[in-house]
Protein backbone atom coordinates (compact mmCIF):
# COMPACT_ATOMS: atom_id res chain seq x y z
CA UNK A 1 0.00 0.00 0.00
CA UNK A 2 1.27 3.29 -0.89
CA UNK A 3 2.85 5.42 1.96
CA UNK A 4 1.36 9.25 1.28
CA UNK A 5 4.69 12.14 1.72
CA UNK A 6 4.26 15.76 2.43
CA UNK A 7 6.94 17.93 2.35
CA UNK A 8 6.42 21.45 3.72
CA UNK A 9 8.74 24.68 3.75
CA UNK A 10 8.61 26.26 7.29
CA UNK A 11 11.64 28.26 6.68
CA UNK A 12 13.15 29.93 3.57
CA UNK A 13 15.36 33.05 2.42
CA UNK A 14 11.41 33.99 0.94
CA UNK A 15 7.61 33.45 2.42
CA UNK A 16 4.43 32.95 1.05
CA UNK A 17 1.26 33.23 3.47
CA UNK A 18 0.41 35.81 6.03
CA UNK A 19 2.29 36.50 9.18
CA UNK A 20 5.28 33.91 7.75
CA UNK A 21 8.80 34.94 7.89
CA UNK A 22 11.79 34.95 6.39
CA UNK A 23 15.35 34.84 6.09
CA UNK A 24 18.18 33.35 5.01
CA UNK A 25 18.09 29.57 5.99
CA UNK A 26 15.96 26.69 5.15
CA UNK A 27 13.82 24.30 7.07
CA UNK A 28 11.72 21.03 6.11
CA UNK A 29 8.68 19.46 7.96
CA UNK A 30 8.22 16.21 6.12
CA UNK A 31 5.09 14.35 7.28
CA UNK A 32 6.24 10.73 6.33
CA UNK A 33 2.74 8.57 6.57
CA UNK A 34 2.23 8.57 10.64
CA UNK A 35 5.32 10.21 11.07
CA UNK A 36 7.15 13.67 11.28
CA UNK A 37 10.78 14.83 10.46
CA UNK A 38 12.21 18.04 10.82
CA UNK A 39 15.32 18.51 8.14
CA UNK A 40 17.43 21.93 9.48
CA UNK A 41 15.95 24.34 11.70
CA UNK A 42 16.43 27.75 10.13
CA UNK A 43 19.19 30.48 11.38
CA UNK A 44 17.07 31.48 13.83
CA UNK A 45 14.04 30.55 16.06
CA UNK A 46 11.22 31.81 13.17
CA UNK A 47 10.73 28.29 12.77
CA UNK A 48 8.93 27.45 15.78
CA UNK A 49 6.75 30.81 15.00
CA UNK A 50 6.47 29.41 11.33
CA UNK A 51 5.46 25.86 12.53
CA UNK A 52 2.47 27.32 14.94
CA UNK A 53 1.07 29.94 12.18
CA UNK A 54 0.86 26.49 9.98
CA UNK A 55 -0.36 24.00 12.25
CA UNK A 56 2.62 21.97 12.73
CA UNK A 57 3.19 20.87 16.26
CA UNK A 58 7.04 20.55 16.89
CA UNK A 59 5.95 18.37 19.49
CA UNK A 60 5.15 15.70 16.97
CA UNK A 61 8.75 15.47 15.59
CA UNK A 62 9.64 12.01 15.47
CA UNK A 63 13.44 12.75 14.31
CA UNK A 64 15.51 15.90 13.60
CA UNK A 65 17.90 15.75 10.30
CA UNK A 66 20.33 18.34 10.30
CA UNK A 67 22.55 18.87 6.60
CA UNK A 68 25.52 20.59 7.80
CA UNK A 69 26.96 22.39 10.68
CA UNK A 70 26.16 25.55 9.34
CA UNK A 71 24.27 28.47 11.67
CA UNK A 72 22.04 29.25 8.56
CA UNK A 73 20.36 25.27 9.37
CA UNK A 74 21.22 24.80 12.59
CA UNK A 75 20.41 28.02 14.53
CA UNK A 76 17.02 26.78 15.26
CA UNK A 77 17.95 24.06 17.19
CA UNK A 78 17.60 24.94 20.55
CA UNK A 79 14.04 26.48 20.07
CA UNK A 80 13.00 23.26 18.19
CA UNK A 81 14.38 21.17 21.29
CA UNK A 82 12.47 23.25 23.67
CA UNK A 83 9.08 21.30 22.03
CA UNK A 84 10.68 18.04 19.97
CA UNK A 85 11.38 16.02 23.38
CA UNK A 86 11.02 12.84 21.57
CA UNK A 87 12.95 13.44 18.60
CA UNK A 88 16.34 11.91 17.86
CA UNK A 89 18.83 13.89 16.30
CA UNK A 90 20.45 12.68 12.91
CA UNK A 91 23.94 14.17 12.03
CA UNK A 92 27.49 13.89 10.92
CA UNK A 93 30.06 14.35 13.71
CA UNK A 94 31.33 16.89 11.50
CA UNK A 95 28.65 19.64 11.70
CA UNK A 96 29.92 19.92 15.73
CA UNK A 97 32.96 21.55 14.06
CA UNK A 98 33.78 25.50 14.53
CA UNK A 99 33.43 27.17 11.21
CA UNK A 100 34.01 30.57 9.83
CA UNK A 101 33.63 32.07 6.65
CA UNK A 102 35.70 35.25 5.23
CA UNK A 103 34.36 38.35 3.25
CA UNK A 104 36.14 41.47 2.96
CA UNK A 105 39.41 40.21 4.75
CA UNK A 106 37.45 39.32 8.30
CA UNK A 107 36.27 36.21 9.47
CA UNK A 108 33.07 35.24 11.11
CA UNK A 109 31.93 32.27 13.07
CA UNK A 110 29.03 30.72 10.76
CA UNK A 111 29.01 26.98 12.86
CA UNK A 112 26.68 25.03 15.57
CA UNK A 113 25.74 27.66 18.21
CA UNK A 114 27.16 26.87 21.81
CA UNK A 115 24.00 26.25 23.61
CA UNK A 116 22.89 23.53 20.85
CA UNK A 117 26.70 21.85 20.95
CA UNK A 118 26.24 21.57 24.78
CA UNK A 119 22.85 19.69 24.19
CA UNK A 120 23.96 17.45 21.13
CA UNK A 121 27.58 16.31 23.36
CA UNK A 122 25.29 15.91 26.77
CA UNK A 123 23.66 13.19 24.41
CA UNK A 124 26.11 12.12 22.21
CA UNK A 125 26.85 8.87 24.24
CA UNK A 126 22.71 8.23 24.18
CA UNK A 127 20.36 6.66 21.32
CA UNK A 128 19.48 10.39 21.08
CA UNK A 129 22.30 11.14 18.84
CA UNK A 130 22.68 9.10 15.66
CA UNK A 131 25.83 9.73 13.77
CA UNK A 132 25.54 9.66 9.93
CA UNK A 133 29.17 8.93 8.28
CA UNK A 134 27.36 6.61 5.88
CA UNK A 135 23.96 6.21 4.50
CA UNK A 136 21.05 5.57 7.83
CA UNK A 137 17.44 5.09 7.52
CA UNK A 138 15.85 7.86 9.35
CA UNK A 139 12.65 5.43 9.10
CA UNK A 140 11.65 2.87 6.87
CA UNK A 141 11.55 4.42 3.38
CA UNK A 142 13.30 7.83 4.27
CA UNK A 143 16.88 7.62 4.33
CA UNK A 144 19.97 10.57 4.76
CA UNK A 145 22.83 9.96 2.44
CA UNK A 146 25.94 10.43 4.86
CA UNK A 147 29.13 11.78 3.44
CA UNK A 148 29.24 12.02 -0.37
CA UNK A 149 32.02 11.32 -2.52
CA UNK A 150 32.91 14.56 -4.57
CA UNK A 151 33.54 12.94 -8.24
CA UNK A 152 33.01 15.06 -11.14
CA UNK A 153 35.33 17.98 -11.80
CA UNK A 154 33.25 21.40 -12.57
CA UNK A 155 31.18 21.09 -9.00
CA UNK A 156 34.22 22.68 -7.31
CA UNK A 157 33.73 25.70 -4.66
CA UNK A 158 35.97 28.40 -4.47
CA UNK A 159 37.23 27.75 -0.69
CA UNK A 160 35.10 30.00 1.41
CA UNK A 161 35.15 28.41 4.28
CA UNK A 162 37.16 27.46 7.20
CA UNK A 163 37.73 25.48 10.58
CA UNK A 164 39.66 28.24 11.84
CA UNK A 165 39.24 31.86 12.24
CA UNK A 166 42.40 32.69 10.68
CA UNK A 167 41.55 31.29 7.36
CA UNK A 168 44.58 29.00 7.55
CA UNK A 169 42.37 25.10 7.67
CA UNK A 170 39.83 24.64 4.60
CA UNK A 171 36.47 23.86 5.13
CA UNK A 172 35.68 20.93 2.46
CA UNK A 173 32.28 20.44 4.61
CA UNK A 174 32.53 16.89 5.11
CA UNK A 175 29.43 16.70 6.77
CA UNK A 176 26.85 17.82 3.72
CA UNK A 177 24.15 15.42 3.95
CA UNK A 178 20.68 15.33 2.14
CA UNK A 179 17.65 13.35 2.29
CA UNK A 180 15.63 10.80 0.11
CA UNK A 181 13.50 8.55 -0.67
CA UNK A 182 11.69 6.49 -3.52
CA UNK A 183 8.68 6.93 -4.88
CA UNK A 184 6.80 5.69 -7.81
CA UNK A 185 8.11 8.01 -10.31
CA UNK A 186 11.29 8.03 -8.94
CA UNK A 187 13.53 9.80 -6.28
CA UNK A 188 12.72 12.88 -4.41
CA UNK A 189 16.12 14.47 -2.72
CA UNK A 190 15.62 17.59 -0.17
CA UNK A 191 18.66 19.65 0.23
CA UNK A 192 19.70 21.69 2.78
CA UNK A 193 22.91 23.29 1.09
CA UNK A 194 24.39 21.14 -1.50
CA UNK A 195 27.58 21.81 -0.60
CA UNK A 196 29.05 18.36 -1.69
CA UNK A 197 27.48 19.19 -5.40
CA UNK A 198 23.96 18.58 -6.44
CA UNK A 199 25.40 16.14 -9.40
CA UNK A 200 27.69 14.68 -7.43
CA UNK A 201 24.99 14.41 -4.17
CA UNK A 202 22.54 12.56 -7.09
CA UNK A 203 25.22 10.91 -8.33
CA UNK A 204 25.72 9.43 -5.05
CA UNK A 205 22.32 8.57 -3.70
CA UNK A 206 21.21 6.86 -7.33
CA UNK A 207 24.51 4.65 -6.66
CA UNK A 208 23.78 3.53 -3.23
CA UNK A 209 20.03 3.19 -3.88
CA UNK A 210 19.85 1.15 -7.13
CA UNK A 211 17.52 3.52 -8.60
CA UNK A 212 18.74 5.65 -11.42
CA UNK A 213 15.62 7.87 -12.10
CA UNK A 214 15.13 10.82 -10.05
CA UNK A 215 11.60 12.54 -10.16
CA UNK A 216 11.99 15.52 -7.68
CA UNK A 217 15.01 18.02 -6.10
CA UNK A 218 14.03 20.65 -3.83
CA UNK A 219 16.13 22.58 -1.39
CA UNK A 220 19.20 25.14 -1.80
CA UNK A 221 21.57 23.98 -4.60
CA UNK A 222 24.82 26.02 -3.46
CA UNK A 223 25.09 27.50 -6.67
CA UNK A 224 24.91 31.42 -5.84
CA UNK A 225 28.07 33.09 -7.24
CA UNK A 226 28.86 30.31 -9.45
CA UNK A 227 30.36 30.58 -12.97
CA UNK A 228 27.77 30.43 -15.85
CA UNK A 229 29.76 27.46 -16.81
CA UNK A 230 29.34 25.45 -13.84
CA UNK A 231 25.71 26.09 -13.73
CA UNK A 232 25.41 25.35 -17.13
CA UNK A 233 27.02 21.79 -16.60
CA UNK A 234 24.83 21.08 -13.49
CA UNK A 235 21.61 22.17 -16.05
CA UNK A 236 23.11 19.55 -18.38
CA UNK A 237 23.44 16.87 -15.95
CA UNK A 238 20.14 17.43 -14.87
CA UNK A 239 18.79 15.75 -18.06
CA UNK A 240 21.03 12.59 -17.21
CA UNK A 241 18.34 11.55 -14.06
CA UNK A 242 15.31 12.27 -15.96
CA UNK A 243 14.05 14.98 -13.31
CA UNK A 244 10.58 16.47 -13.31
CA UNK A 245 10.29 18.69 -10.38
CA UNK A 246 13.26 21.27 -9.51
CA UNK A 247 12.50 23.18 -6.44
CA UNK A 248 15.45 25.60 -6.03
CA UNK A 249 15.92 27.66 -2.62
CA UNK A 250 17.77 29.03 0.01
CA UNK A 251 21.73 29.45 -1.46
CA UNK A 252 20.70 28.55 -5.13
CA UNK A 253 21.39 32.29 -6.26
CA UNK A 254 19.35 34.26 -8.19
CA UNK A 255 20.93 34.35 -11.48
CA UNK A 256 20.92 29.87 -11.08
CA UNK A 257 17.87 30.04 -10.38
CA UNK A 258 16.33 31.89 -13.30
CA UNK A 259 18.41 29.75 -15.44
CA UNK A 260 16.58 26.56 -13.76
CA UNK A 261 13.20 28.54 -15.33
CA UNK A 262 14.57 29.42 -18.09
CA UNK A 263 15.62 25.53 -19.09
CA UNK A 264 13.04 23.82 -17.31
CA UNK A 265 10.02 26.36 -17.22
CA UNK A 266 7.52 23.67 -16.51
CA UNK A 267 9.71 21.84 -13.94
CA UNK A 268 10.09 24.11 -11.47
CA UNK A 269 7.87 25.07 -8.26
CA UNK A 270 8.35 27.76 -5.51
CA UNK A 271 10.23 26.35 -2.27
CA UNK A 272 9.27 29.49 -0.41
CA UNK A 273 8.45 28.86 3.78
CA UNK A 274 4.67 28.06 3.48
CA UNK A 275 4.96 26.14 0.28
CA UNK A 276 4.44 21.95 0.30
CA UNK A 277 4.30 19.45 -2.12
CA UNK A 278 3.08 15.84 -1.90
CA UNK A 279 4.00 12.27 -3.05
CA UNK A 280 3.56 8.62 -2.56
CA UNK A 281 5.71 5.92 -1.80
CA UNK A 282 6.35 2.80 -3.07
Amino acid sequence: MAQKVKITTLVENTAEGDGLLSEHGISFWIEFGEHKVLFDTGQSGIVVRNAEILGINLADTDAIVISHGHSDHTGGLEAVLNFAHKAKIYMHPGALDKRYSIHGGSSRSIGISNGSKKIIESHADTNKIVWTKGPTEVLPGLFVSGEIPRTNNFEVDEQEFFLDENAKEPDVLTDDQSIYFNTEHGLVSIFGCAHAGLINTLDYITKISGVDHVHTIMGGFHLIGSSKERVSKVIDNIERFGIQRIGPGHCTGVEAELEFRKQFPRRCFMCSAGTSCQFEVI
